[in-house]
């Protein structure tokens, strides 16, 4: 089997694991949730408000437009992030997040020359100030 087959397997794999489908029937229960798209859509037509707010001189910003803009945003951002189907969305998305980075870490070691049936995925961030020690 060459890499590009192998890889192709993988990505079945991927797509049978329970994490991928959680992902993705979260991700579609958030696409077909009406009231969350349109938090969405507020929030990001007041991204692209407070934006063009930002983008003008200093002698034409309106700083209350700004902080009005700001305020909204996190209004809405925290209703977004209340709701459910989102909830369930950032949940499922770290478990899917996980999956692949610990696919990319095997890759990773195994284009290092290590064996792939004992290289061992490791809880290295890459920075030894949060290390409790080397494995």
């Amino acid at each position: 089997m060459d890499a590009i087959t192998a890889a192709r397997e993988l990505g079945k794999a991927i797509q049978a694991d329970e994490r991928y489908i959680a992902y993705n029937a979260a991700k579609l229960a958030n696409d077909n949730d009406e009231e969350l798209q349109n938090l969405i859509g507020e929030f990001n037509l007041k991204r692209q408000q407070l934006g063009l707010e930002m983008s003008k001189g200093a002698d034409e910003k309106d700083e209350a437009k700004i902080e009005e803009a700001n305020k909204e945003m996190q209004r809405l951002y925290t209703l977004i992030m209340q709701n459910e189907h989102m909830a369930d969305f950032t949940m499922a998305k770290q478990g899917m997040d996980k999956l692949v980075n610990d696919i990319n870490a095997i890759i990773g070691m195994c284009c290092d020359g290590e064996d792939p049936d004992t290289c061992e995925i490791s809880s290295c961030t890459g920075s030894c100030a949060t290390c409790g020690g080397c494995h």
